[in-house]
């Protein structure tokens, strides 16, 4: 039932704009945890750790609900859950090496139809658990486990669609990374229909029916090839060569090579043709290169910080409502419960803005990339038109990279200066710029690799960073557990630590400029080189004429 890559190009809109859909509302969900947390916490999930000394109580279900139960909730809750949550947003990171393995090896196909069958799967088990919480609490580590593993494998395989794109493929890969970014709305959403009156449990029944749609879109839509990139193949020939007769093929075939290139060098490449040429880069070579390495402490770094924001948000939202007393009254609790509600319902909001800035960060990423020099043969017996100087693409894609890691870094040292002070409204800017740097360091990332790696290990590389990432960030939860317990709720020298932490991000690109410095004082020389050989080809054809004495009459 799989179609054909052809097939699959024809129906590319649909697939691009499904995928928008499907990741925003079951890929990355799971960094929505503020919202995640509360239902949990309502429906009792692991209150049965609490006591009646050392809790609060909170309302069991909807607030519109006619008879309201009352449940404890206590630190020891909070430290459980949140280690749910670390565990989830760990496998939403780690698995990308694998995944990227198994993925040049079988393609997106059979990633996207595991994926969405355990993002269906993890809300199956949400739903059953939530009928007899004291007895399956446990049930909630398996399915933020399976939620996290399911909504990457959807985001990874939906990188490889804008290959069909051409030159739109910038703009289609923005709208992936920013559905994927702002899917962390969608537990907010939740969260609202679950305060209209909708039960947590068929919620949960209709978001597994949602991604029962997704493993059939992909099962009817999706190849079983993976796509190739526009180097490898140009779609517009072959789709333009299998529509006309085979009488006019030939005609359009040359016409089409006189232009773009040989149609058989861009079938040739396809996943049933022959062998590509193997990588002169030994890959090794890439992993212990200096860039690499800086991006893992960047990557290690912002991963870290943006992950523990996520998973402490509320106790720190109700910390500066409470500020830290003991024994607060019964109003300022509520109080405290209505405004961590209130805050992290816009939190969740301002998740969609990831649409809109993600392509900010890719118009940097591609800023003046049209005036860089073609990289393509030119046909023999044609003269090469200048118009003029070209810069250097690949100077051009490192210097691009610096700066979005410049303003990258910028804004997350802006986000750890608003943590730091205690102003309800203040978050709401906390809030954007968190939002704004997850969106953009993974775009500035992905950016740099393309640039500077080979690109039969930009997947490899993107995996590996993303594993190494994500275990530094599974430090989030001993900060989390020091920040409800010696420090009694107070995040601010923990902030002040990842604020000292951010620094290092500014050294990736100090790095990229003295790189680029290197760059562009070997273009200089191969200029040189060039000027020089020409020189001297030109004195030889000046200065030295063969005679022939006569040979050339003679054979003739």
């Amino acid at each position: 039932m799989a179609p054909s890559l052809l097939q699959a190009y024809r129906r590319r809109w649909w697939m691009a704009v499904t995928a928008v859909i499907e990741n925003l509302l079951c890929s990355a969900v799971l960094l929505g945890w503020g919202s995640l947390l509360i239902m949990l916490k309502r429906q009792g999930f692991y209150s049965h750790l609490c006591t009646v000394n050392d809790s609060v109580v909170v309302s069991l279900g909807n607030s519109s609900v006619g008879e309201v139960e009352e449940w404890l909730s206590c630190v020891d809750q909070e430290e459980m859950l949140n280690l749910g949550f670390t565990i989830g947003s760990f496998l939403l990171s780690a698995t990308t090496l694998p995944l990227g393995i198994l993925m040049d090896r079988f393609g997106p196909r059979p990633i996207r139809l595991v994926g969405s069958s355990c993002f269906g799967l993890s809300c199956i088990m949400m739903a059953v658990s939530a009928y007899d919480p004291p007895v399956l609490s446990a049930l909630i580590f398996l399915a933020l486990s399976l939620n996290g593993f399911g909504g990457i494998c959807l985001t990874f395989t939906s990188l490889t669609l804008p290959n069909m794109f051409g030159a739109l493929s910038s703009t289609v890969m923005s709208l992936m990374i920013g559905s994927y970014a702002s899917s962390a709305v969608t537990f907010p959403g939740v969260k609202l229909i679950y305060d209209a009156g909708v039960s947590f449990q068929v919620i949960m029944w209709m978001w597994a029916g949602l991604a029962g749609f997704v493993f059939f879109n992909c099962f009817f839509n999706w190849p079983t090839e993976g796509f190739p990139t526009p180097d490898e193949v140009d779609y517009s020939k072959i789709l333009t060569l299998q529509e006309l007769p085979s009488s006019d093929q030939k005609t359009v075939g040359e016409r089409l090579s006189q232009k773009n290139g040989d149609i058989q060098h861009s079938t040739e490449k396809l996943p049933n043709g022959s062998d590509p040429a193997p990588s002169s880069v030994p890959f090794r070579r890439s992993v212990f290169s200096p860039i690499f390495l800086w991006s893992l402490v960047t990557m290690g770094m912002s991963q870290l910080r943006i992950i523990f924001f996520m998973g402490a948000m509320n106790k720190m939202l109700e910390f500066m409502v409470t500020h830290g007393k003991d024994h607060p009254s019964d109003q300022l609790v509520i109080e405290a419960e209505e405004k961590v509600s209130f805050y992290s319902s816009i939190f969740g909001t301002l998740q969609l803005l990831c649409l809109v800035t993600c392509p900010l960060i890719g118009y940097i990423m591609d800023w003046k990339m049209k005036e860089c020099e073609e990289e393509k043969p030119v046909p023999p017996g044609i003269e090469q038109q200048s118009n003029g100087p070209k810069r250097d693409r690949k100077i051009q894609k490192v210097t691009n990279a610096m700066r979005a890691f410049i303003l990258t870094n910028m804004l997350l040292l802006a986000f750890g200066i608003c943590c730091l002070i205690e102003s309800l409204p203040l978050q709401i800017l906390t809030f954007i710029l968190h939002t704004m740097v997850r969106g953009f360091i993974h775009s500035c990332c992905g950016g740099l690799y393309a640039a500077v790696y080979p690109s039969n290990h930009f997947g490899t590389l993107t995996g590996l960073q993303s594993m190494i990432s994500a275990v530094i960030a599974l430090l989030q939860q001993p900060l989390f557990i020091a920040m409800v317990g010696p420090l009694k709720g107070d995040p601010y020298w923990i902030n002040v630590g990842l604020l000292i932490l951010s620094l290092a991000g500014f050294l990736l690109p100090g790095y990229l400029f003295y790189h680029r410095r290197h760059l562009l004082r070997e273009k200089q020389a191969r200029d040189k080189r060039a000027v020089g050989q020409e020189m001297q080809a030109l004195n030889q054809t000046n200065g030295y004429k063969p005679h022939s004495n006569g040979l050339a009459a003679v054979e003739a």
